[in-house]
């Protein structure tokens, strides 16, 4: 449950309803934000969007909100189907190019780090498929737990556990050449 936002509140009259709106995607928005950014494969702008679009979709939704489940996890499944629109529209796009295409910034430039390094692992993370990727960003990345995760997405948490195991296996053979050299290879089964 989303601390200071409840279902009792979220149950009351319009402008409370919204009132208790405003108040979550304050304390959302930058957590949404960087999901967003992670499932649409690091763009800043599409993550921009995709975030807005989906507290628009809520908003706009927000009378239909039955408080079966959270606030949190009722939003976050807009904001996952509003990254897999986005990723769609994405994988269509180049068939219609247009005459002027802007390259978008890469948002960690100013990370400190190695470039390669950050292509890389973005890299092996686009050949995770959707749903592995998905876990994996809520687990790892985002820190919810395999619960919420489960929760967010509409799938039972031994689904989500599959998914997870399977994007670590297939992340660790995508990026074993990074060991550190000890010979202490992660190991990709189960114990």
């Amino acid at each position: 449950m989303l601390v200071g936002v409840g279902i009792a509140e979220m149950r009351g009259l319009p402008w409370e309803r919204e009132e208790c709106f405003s108040t979550f995607v304050a304390l959302q928005r930058d957590r949404a934000r960087r999901l967003a950014w992670r499932l649409v494969g690091g763009d800043e702008a599409a993550a921009e969007d995709v975030t807005q679009e989906a507290f628009v979709r809520a908003y706009q939704a927000l009378d239909r909100f039955r408080g079966e489940a959270s606030l949190e996890t009722w939003f976050y499944r807009i904001l996952v189907r509003q990254a897999h629109n986005y990723r769609r529209w994405r994988a269509v796009r180049p068939l219609w190019p247009r005459e002027s295409e802007e390259e978008c910034p890469d948002p960690t430039a100013g990370v400190q780090g190695d470039p390669g390094l950050r292509r890389r692992i973005a890299h092996a993370l686009d050949q995770l498929s959707r749903r592995q990727r998905e876990a994996f960003v809520f687990v790892y990345l985002e820190g919810f737990t395999v619960q919420e995760c489960a929760d967010f997405l509409g799938k039972p948490s031994g689904t989500i556990k599959s998914h997870l195991h399977r994007a670590l296996v297939k992340l660790r053979v995508e990026l074993a050449d990074l060991n550190d050299g000890t010979g202490d290879a992660p190991q990709t089964g189960g114990a």
